[in-house]
């Protein structure tokens, strides 16, 4: 179907990737992957004949078509969904007009005996018996079929497509693309705007399809149950393996062991060969012996190992200042859209260096639900935010909080600290900037290069409190590991939300579930809040495949229960406590005030004894304060 002959792809004298020959069959389904910048994006847009090559060739045999998944949308304003989608079908839309006018003069012309009259008789028979090869008589239905199984409802389909966000319009291309049918289709992370459930779906569509498939995506049990092909692109070449991407894995370590020992063996070797021209250079005779074995080394093609280690790679969150104990209170929440009740009455504490997992199926409320905590959502009920607490919030859609007149290095920078300045050109590599597209115009970027970014700036920042929403959208594998670990070692507290059980496994501590209009808690990590809920994948939590907990109670349940148990002195006892905290704080916060207009007069110089003298007591006063703080906190319950 496809060839690929000494394909190469040079900037500036430097090259991605050289030499590379490999062919796509019918029936392959190709993972391509590969570190940040190794490729994989630009070698999809040569088969797409998007870009071309700096050398060699890709063959197409034969009458093939390639179809590629473009992240930048284009849409005719004013078209519906339905309409969008039925474009696709632009070869058919040709055929129909040319029946069209056929019939038209069949009816307009009296010729009947005519050699013309005949002809337009032979063009409707041959027409309509192609229509119905390319499926004319069935397209509603595909369309219907492919539309739905993407996540739209049938109210959908007539609605203008600028009603709808950029992750859903994506949805409507990658429609598009599956209704052409094309022999090779290319898909560079398909599934980052969908949902569990239309994942599923288009990994059933992808393993019976007719044609070629090839992928990039960083998802790692999408990539296993679809593919049946693995290319690799490391070190400006490719490996090709006949396995998915676990298996990949595991041929691939082998090699590397393999590898490691032949470089070792390579090195001795070439040390004893450099030992060698430097004893023969120092006398005559011997001299052109020593060219010889120069020659002989300039020769020798050196063996490279791709370092995978992300672990040495100093990427973190900047330290902020330390909040009070109590996070997040919320006390009976609800949030409803129109008449739907998307939850109600949810109470929870969230308390200083968790880790929390917000986990369900769509539409369940966990965005809606920290959106609420930031203040971006109204909602009926309490949330009270404890003391010094500083939010860094991460949106799956970041576009507006970016300045596309700045490059992405500016924009880094101007979100860094002084601290993290210096590295900030470490940071936005490891999110897919290095090098030259670092220098590249905000105004550019893709929805996902955005995502990236803003990425990026949250960790250059210090906040003691971070609330992430899909944070692995957009992100490959190597980028994923490389976050995890920074918030592994993030000493705030962490609230995400992911269906990506790799990325949570080792990372939280607590989830919370939100399933059918409540929020229950697990005091728990990953796997055994699965095993709890007898799941096992979230797969079946997002599907709703779950066992109903046997022992958990809703959380405002349980707060109820414990209240009830409190006899009425210690509820006395603890509403005191209650405010006294709050007026603590109150004198924390007025004392902090006061401190810095006293440095930032005494900066100028001149303070008497008695302004130091007050100085002084502030700063006793705001430490005993504090100390009262800690104490009152540590006996509410």
């Amino acid at each position: 179907m496809l060839l690929v002959q000494n394909l190469g792809v040079y900037f500036s004298g430097r090259y991605l990737f050289e030499d590379v020959s490999f062919r796509i069959n019918k029936g392959n389904r190709v993972g391509l992957v590969g570190k940040n910048g190794a490729g994989k994006s630009t070698l999809l847009k040569l088969l797409s004949k998007q870009d071309q090559p700096s050398e060699g060739e890709i063959v197409y045999e034969g009458d093939v078509t390639v179809g590629y998944l473009s992240q930048d949308i284009d849409f005719v304003q004013g078209r519906t969904v339905w309409q969008e989608a039925d474009s696709a079908f632009e070869a058919l839309v040709e055929i129909q007009n040319r029946i069209d006018f056929v019939n038209k003069e069949l009816v307009e012309r009296t010729d009947y005996e005519s050699d013309e009259y005949s002809k337009l008789i032979e063009d409707i028979s041959s027409l309509t018996d192609r229509y119905g090869l390319l499926g004319g008589y069935t397209k509603d239905a595909e369309i219907e079929q492919i539309l739905a199984g993407l996540g739209f409802k049938n109210s959908d389909f007539h609605r203008p497509t600028e009603e709808f966000s950029g992750g859903w319009r994506m949805r409507i291309e990658l429609a598009k693309l599956l209704l052409q049918k094309h022999d090779v289709m290319l898909l560079d992370e398909p599934t980052n705007h969908l949902d569990i459930d239309s994942i599923i779906w288009l990994e059933e569509f992808l393993k019976d399809y007719a044609g070629a498939v090839v992928l990039v995506s960083h998802d790692r049990q999408f990539l296993d149950n679809v593919t049946n092909r693995t290319i690799e692109i490391a070190n400006r070449h490719i490996s090709d393996f006949k396995a998915n991407y676990t298996k990949y894995l595991e041929l691939r370590e082998d090699r590397r062991i393999k590898l490691e020992q032949a470089q070792k063996n390579q090195e001795q070797m070439i040390k004893h060969t450099e030992e060698l021209i430097s004893k023969f250079r120092a006398k005559a005779n011997k001299a052109s012996m020593a060219q010889s074995l120069i020659k002989k080394l300039d020769k020798i093609d050196r063996i490279e190992i791709e370092n995978d280690d992300v672990t040495k790679m100093n990427i973190r969150f900047i330290d902020a200042v330390q909040p009070g104990r109590v996070i997040f209170d919320l006390e009976n929440v609800g949030v409803a859209f129109g008449d739907h009740q998307v939850f109600d009455n949810v109470s929870m504490f969230i308390n200083r260096g968790e880790k929390v997992a917000f986990v369900g199926q769509n539409g369940q409320g966990k965005t809606t639900l920290s959106r609420c905590i930031t203040g971006d959502q109204p909602f009926t009920g309490n949330i009270k935010h404890g003391h010094n607490v500083e939010i860094g919030y991460f949106a799956q859609n970041q576009a507006h909080v970016l300045n596309d007149k700045l490059t992405v290095l500016e924009e880094a920078e101007n979100s860094a600290t002084e601290e993290s300045r210096k590295h900030v050109r470490d940071y936005l590599g490891a999110f897919m900037f290095g090098g030259d597209a670092s220098e590249k115009k905000v105004s550019v970027l893709s929805g996902g290069e955005r995502n990236r970014l803003a990425l990026c700036k949250l960790l250059l920042r210090p906040f003691n409190v971070l609330i992430m929403d899909e944070p692995t959208n957009h992100l490959d594998i190597q980028s994923k590991e490389i976050l995890k670990k920074a918030l592994q070692k993030y000493t705030g507290t962490l609230i995400l939300v992911s269906h990506d059980r790799e990325f949570l496994e080792g990372l939280v501590d607590k989830v919370f579930d939100f399933r059918n209009g409540q929020v229950k808690e697990y005091l728990s990590g990953i796997d055994d809040y699965l095993a709890e809920v007898k799941a096992g994948n979230f797969r079946e939590v997002e599907q709703g495949n779950i066992a109903a907990p046997k022992v958990e109670k809703s959380i405002e349940v349980k707060i109820e229960q414990e209240k009830r148990v409190l006899s009425f002195e210690e509820e006395k006892e603890q509403k005191r406590l209650n405010n006294r905290l709050t007026k603590v704080e109150s004198n924390i916060t007025a004392l902090e005030a006061k401190i810095a207009e006293m440095e930032k007069h005494m900066a100028l110089g001149n303070q008497t004894s008695k302004e130091i003298e007050e100085y002084t007591q502030a700063q006793k006063d705001l430490e005993s304060n504090m100390l009262e703080w800690e104490e009152i906190s540590a006996q509410i319950i």
